[in-house]
């Protein structure tokens, strides 16, 4: 394994299989994450999403596979409900019941103004870690300051199953220079099948519309230039460029156009202080089309 990979892609992908456009049943998508959690490929693996309203229909589909061994805790990220408070009740009731073996640790709250997040940090359960979706406005800024201001987190929206759900290059690049100016870190979600931003069909269908999808290493690595300094032309450039073999890693680097490059503690800042995770639908997409990169 190139220390690089393992560096920017440890604990990086979030399934979201319940979501499109794979939009699995609980039964299947919790099967599939059970057995992604025993892969040669685990240490990718992040959190099982799922939506509040549902945890109570998850623990019936995964009771069987939780063990009450902590060292093989099930980690859940909830998508909050509309009613925030019936969405802490239900997270800390399961997590009164079902810990050690399952727990849910971090939250996705959708907002849209800086009352709603400090209402929402002051009832967060404790030991969760929320990420708020507030959307590209102009307000983002202000938002961002709030989430700095109360120690949270942010989430973007990188997709969709049409067209329009796909921000532009400079939105996602105004996103991620705000977070990283006010120290929030971010976490993305929809649209990152790919490694590589390429022009695919947007769902799993035959007659399936197709569109330009953002890739997450594009998206990784922008947030990594981003943290060292590089102006919005240069990081837009890293967002559109389509060409894989332009995208390198070894022990101790990755590279992008063979002069531009992320040491190990670069990567391991852009992790850490910037973008958290990705939720995807599909784990197994991604994982073949690393294989076929040639860096798993």
């Amino acid at each position: 394994m190139k220390g690089s990979v393992k560096t920017l892609l440890t604990d990086a992908i979030d399934y979201a299989g319940l979501f499109p456009p794979a939009g699995l049943s609980m039964p299947e998508a919790v099967i599939n994450y059970a057995m992604y959690r025993n892969s040669n490929f685990a240490w990718m693996l992040g959190r099982f999403v799922v939506p509040a309203a549902r945890l109570d229909e998850f623990i019936e589909s995964a009771g069987d596979f939780i063990s009450a061994d902590p060292e093989s805790v099930w980690r859940l990220s909830v998508i909050a409900g509309d009613d925030l408070d019936d969405t802490f009740r239900r997270v800390d009731d399961f997590n009164l019941h079902y810990r050690p073996g399952a727990a849910v640790d971090s939250l996705e709250i959708r907002i849209h103004t800086a009352s709603e997040i400090a209402n929402a940090v002051g009832a967060t359960p404790s030991g969760i870690a929320a990420y708020y979706e507030t959307g590209l406005g102009e307000n983002f800024p202000e938002l961002a300051a709030e989430l700095a201001l109360t120690g949270q987190r942010a989430k973007i929206r990188t997709g969709g199953v049409t067209a329009d759900a796909f921000p532009r290059t400079d939105e996602v690049v105004r996103f991620v220079r705000t977070c990283l100016a006010a120290n929030v870190p971010f976490k993305a979600t929809a649209g990152l099948h790919h490694p590589v931003r390429c022009f695919r069909p947007l769902t799993y269908e035959n007659d399936a519309p197709k569109g330009t999808m953002h890739g997450f290493l594009n998206l990784f690595l922008m947030t990594g230039f981003a943290r060292t300094g590089f102006r919005p032309p240069f990081l837009e450039d890293i967002m559109e460029d389509e060409f894989e073999e332009v995208f390198q890693f070894d022990k101790q680097l990755a590279t992008w156009r063979e002069d531009y490059s992320l040491n190990i503690r670069e990567i391991q800042n852009l992790r850490k202080f910037g973008i958290q995770s990705f939720g995807s639908c599909s784990f197994d997409e991604p994982v073949a089309e690393l294989q076929k990169l040639g860096m798993l």
